[in-house]
């Protein structure tokens, strides 16, 4: 089977639909665009730029905060990821909606997991993000470039944290706390492979550990 394809068919096992209870925070949502490279799992993040009022500097993937005339979470990822980086809804294939995680600033983020083509051009708006680039998926499963802040607030008290150094441009990227924990979830999950380093869920059963820990830190705020 194609790896496309191969993919598509895990992830859609870990697809929430309506299997949670969700608590009555803020939404917002990212999209995970994944691309095939040769013949390897990629996925697309983006450097947001230091003129931002929030998170200034900082990688993430493509998203933002639901607006009124979003139909849903994956309208929001589309949305914003078209505004962000010139990416067309038509032009990704949406394949699921993963657990939900709550973000430093109290907002209930979905991560919506689609394939893009790797012909993608992207158009980065300089208002908003300042550099795109591409990180093979087993790079968030390997302890290389890896490291775990184990006094830190979030998943069990661990924050990941990665440096990747992009071969095309040379530039040197920090992926911390909240978007490496997504990396970490799709790639474990897209790859069937556990990362070296320690993780806190079950990779046959994230739901279950994901959930316990929304509805801990929901009752915190």
């Amino acid at each position: 089977m194609h790896i496309t394809e191969d993919t598509i068919a895990i992830l859609k096992q870990f697809d929430i639909g309506d299997k949670l209870s969700l608590p009555e925070l803020p939404r917002a949502s990212v999209l995970v665009p994944l691309i095939v490279k040769n013949g390897e799992l990629h996925t697309l993040m983006t450097l947001r730029s230091h003129e931002l009022r929030s998170s200034a500097g900082e990688v993430c993937f493509p998203g933002g905060k639901r607006d009124p005339g979003d139909r849903d979470d994956v309208d929001t990822a589309l949305r914003e990821a078209e505004e962000e980086i010139g990416l067309s809804p038509d032009d990704v294939e949406v394949v699921c909606r993963l657990v939900p995680l709550i973000s430093k600033s109290g907002l209930l983020v979905t991560p919506v997991v689609g394939f893009i083509d790797e012909s993608f051009c992207p158009h980065p708006n300089p208002a908003e993000v300042s550099a795109v680039f591409t990180v093979p998926l087993d790079f968030f499963t390997s302890d290389k470039d890896h490291s775990a802040n184990y006094g830190a607030t979030g998943m069990k008290g661990v924050m990941h944290s990665f440096y990747f150094v992009d071969p095309d441009s040379g530039q040197q990227y920090h992926i911390w706390g909240l978007t490496a924990m997504l990396a970490i979830m799709v790639a474990t999950l897209a790859l069937r492979k556990k990362p070296e380093f320690d993780i806190s869920f079950d990779p046959e059963d994230p739901l279950t550990f994901f959930q316990q820990v929304l509805h801990r830190q929901a009752s915190k705020l």
